[in-house]
């Protein structure tokens, strides 16, 4: 090996040996950052979202799809609905879940437990009725109001849906006793089949508009949807209910239905999360629903929603920047992980940085030492030969030839000593210094 690439290699050696302690502590300290600020997210999360076939099961399916390009897996929880959800996500079994406002009961406690993700969409209370039982029960094709429902058969879906919940109290706020109504609590599937045998005189669903439930009820015969005269009411009465209305023609512009402009009660849904839901998932869940619900439909404008507005809890700081701002700026430019990687470790990698640079201060001189060392450790013998010659004792003094034996062994280490080109003149500093204390033996022999 040429001689100039081995002092090169040693060089290097040495620097990087003196560079080790500081390296070696700021590694230490971004592994233990990464341990304490867990940036990269979990590649599996579950979304609790309703029954089969409404808009809960759709929508879960377009956000899997829409995480599935970052790496993240989504796991679909089938549930009842609102109220099974919030409980899911109490107990920890589902990390996000739809829950729709006024149909489950949120307490103080879920504040502090669960977050949300901003409201999503309208979920209009559909009151769907067949026409023949209007004729057969009120003697007219129509049903005005909810006191004209006494004596009907009404599905109001399962208590873990939370409709149940919510029909109740329009109910009671109209003096209607319950016991006036048949009301059951069949799952909306089957509640459908029955009612379009006519074992059901109506059915009752809070859902938006993508359900193919309510896209097939809408367009078939003989079935009506009632019209919320006093739906302005409502929404005053109740501060999660909102007044909308469902244009005429909006399901087929050809056929023209609905053949009127039709007024209802809806409730915003929101995206809850438990607490413990790591940050990156939350930014792109908020993300996703920008893309997702910001499109026009049936009672919204383009990028009405996801909306930060009609929250029944604290809605997550994750969401509030994603819906605002949109995706962060790194994320624009580079893949999801490292960006994510960067943004949630930056603060506490300059904090490192900062810390790292004035010990770095240390190498220079450490790197002198350590160089240095392997020449100036030879001369504390040298002089003890010396001092061992001179000594005034001639009972203990070393003979001179012992004493040339052993200066000429370590001259043939020092030999072999190799440093950097730039402290060779240190190296034969040494080597002159062991010729003098020799000449001074033999002088002196």
């Amino acid at each position: 090996m040429p001689h100039n690439i081995r002092y090169t290699l040693l060089s290097l050696r040495d620097l990087a040996v003196s560079i080790g302690p500081v390296a070696l502590l700021t590694a230490a300290l971004l592994a233990l950052t990464y341990w304490w600020l867990d940036p990269n997210p979990p590649q599996r999360v579950v979304l609790a979202t309703g029954p089969a076939q409404s808009a809960y099961d759709e929508f879960g399916k377009r956000y899997a799809e829409a995480l599935q390009r970052y790496g993240i897996t989504v796991e679909l929880l089938p549930s009842e609905g609102s109220s099974a959800n919030l409980e899911l996500l109490r107990t920890g079994q589902a990390d996000l879940g739809f829950v729709q406002g006024g149909t489950a009961d949120i307490g103080y406690d879920d504040e502090e437990s669960i977050a949300s993700l901003g409201s999503l969409f309208v979920e209009p209370l559909w009151l769907f009725y067949r026409e023949e039982a209007a004729q057969r029960l009120n003697h007219t094709s129509t049903v005005a109001n909810l006191a004209e429902l006494k004596g009907w058969r009404v599905n109001v879906g399962t208590a873990g849906s939370g409709v149940p919940r919510l029909f109740n109290t329009l109910l009671d706020v109209n003096r209607i006793d319950t016991r006036q109504i048949q009301l059951s609590e069949l799952e909306q599937t089957p509640a459908t089949v029955a009612f379009l045998n006519g074992e059901l005189d109506a059915v009752v669903f809070a859902s938006a508009p993508e359900s193919l439930m309510v896209q097939m009820l809408l367009q078939t015969p003989g079935i009506k949807l009632m019209d919320f005269a006093q739906s302005e009411a409502y929404s005053r009465r109740f501060g999660y209910l909102t007044p909308v209305v469902m244009p005429q023609g909006v399901v087929d512009l050809a056929a023209n239905i609905p053949a009127s402009d039709v007024r209802l009660v809806a409730s915003t849904t929101s995206l809850l999360t438990s607490a413990k839901t790591h940050p990156a998932i939350l930014q792109l869940f908020a993300q996703t629903a920008t893309g997702l619900h910001g499109r026009p439909g049936w009672f919204t404008r383009a990028r009405e929603y996801p909306s930060l507005e009609l929250s029944e809890v604290p809605v997550s700081a994750e969401a509030v920047r994603a819906i605002q701002s949109g995706p962060p700026f790194l994320q624009r430019y580079l893949p999801f992980w490292i960006a994510n990687l960067i943004e949630r470790m930056w603060l506490a990698m300059g904090l490192i940085i900062a810390l790292a640079l004035p010990l770095s201060r240390i190498v220079p001189p450490l790197y002198t030492f350590r160089i240095r060392s392997r020449v100036f450790r030879w001369y504390a013998e040298l002089r003890d030969i010396e001092q061992r010659h001179e000594s005034n004792n001639p009972h203990g003094a070393t003979p001179v030839q012992d004493l040339l034996e052993q200066l000429d062994a370590m001259e043939e280490k020092v030999e072999k000593i190799v440093v950097p080109l730039s402290y060779t003149d240190e190296l034969y500093a040494l080597r002159n210094n062991i010729q003098l204390v020799r000449k001074k033996l033999q002088r002196k022999g």
